[in-house]
């Protein structure tokens, strides 16, 4: 991994502790969380497969899902791997250059994928108020465009966080009382002004949410008063019923971020290893639940993946 310019050489290696204060049910949490991750990756691989393989599903609402299972899988891989190390090995140790590159992937997906929740969202709003433009105004060929501006942003974004954090000068004590390298864990490391990484990390945190959440909304507003202009009750549960998957998706990953990273922040009465425990789940439940709410609620994808499971 790129190793970023660091102000003292010396440190070159951090302790990431794990849980602080569970330490001997370390094992007995990476059962729960390993069963979560290998589900996640047999879910998501499972969608990108049969998406693949079927030319029928070569369309944009199912090439978004595949950007969707792409990302829970960076997600929860960015995260997993060095964790079960900690937790079965004891390999707590990581070299500042991969604790930075750590950060900067997984806060930059993280923010890839609020874009393609957003770009789901416009999915919906042109299906249900554009039916008969649907096919011009999203083809495949733009919905990657739009995969591609959101990844551009999300690194645009992103690459401050590792950068500042590498001209700062860390104390003695480079020990990380977390399980990963989190923005602001690995600052409060540093002996000097963390006052601009502080500031940016929050800003861009709820400035990226709140933009996509107004998008979001909007496209919802949008949807909701073209439904209730139908006259027909069955065609007005059929419309909604298109878009339920995509807000169970939305409700789990905004509502588990917004209540990991504001305990984390403000929640200084919460006991240190809840903190820790729900920005875990905050990277494994998603991706776990994520591919069975679209397997569930998506008739057409639901019958190739029954398809290929029975064939297996």
């Amino acid at each position: 991994m790129a190793a970023f310019n660091l102000t003292l050489p010396d440190l070159s290696t951090f302790i990431l502790m794990g849980i602080p204060g569970l330490e001997v049910a370390h094992i007995w949490i990476s059962i729960p969380f390993s069963i979560f991750y290998i589900i996640g990756l047999f879910g998501n691989f499972m969608l990108l497969f049969v998406v693949g393989k079927e030319q029928t599903l070569h369309k944009p609402m199912y090439l978004l899902i595949c950007m969707l299972a792409v990302t829970d899988i960076g997600t929860s891989t960015a995260v997993m791997p060095k964790e079960l190390c900690i937790f079965w090995f004891k390999f707590k140790g990581i070299t500042v250059g991969g604790c930075l590159t750590q950060m900067f992937f997984l806060h930059s997906i993280s923010i890839m994928e609020s874009a393609v929740l957003v770009t789901m969202a416009f999915d919906r709003y042109v299906a249900i108020c554009n039916p008969l433009r649907y096919a011009t105004i999203l083809t495949n060929a733009r919905v990657a465009q739009l995969g591609l501006v959101g990844l551009i942003r999300a690194v645009l974004l992103m690459l401050p966080l590792p950068l500042l954090l590498s001209r700062q000068p860390f104390c003695a004590n480079h020990i990380i009382p977390h399980t990963y390298c989190e923005h602001m864990a690995v600052a409060k490391m540093s002996c000097g002004d963390t006052t601009v990484n502080r500031t940016y990390g929050l800003v861009m945190a709820f400035v990226v949410i709140g933009v996509d959440l107004t998008l979001v909304a909007l496209s919802y507003s949008l949807i909701i008063r073209a439904v209730l202009r139908i006259s027909s009750k069955k065609s007005c549960l059929k419309a909604l019923n298109t878009c339920t998957a995509h807000i169970c998706v939305m409700m789990t990953s905004f509502t588990l971020f917004f209540f990991s990273i504001l305990t984390h922040r403000f929640g200084q009465s919460i006991t240190p290893y809840v903190h820790i425990i729900l920005a875990n789940l905050f990277f494994l439940i998603p991706p776990m639940i994520n591919p069975i709410i679209y397997g569930v609620k998506t008739k057409e994808l639901r019958d190739k993946v029954v398809k290929y499971i029975c064939r297996s």
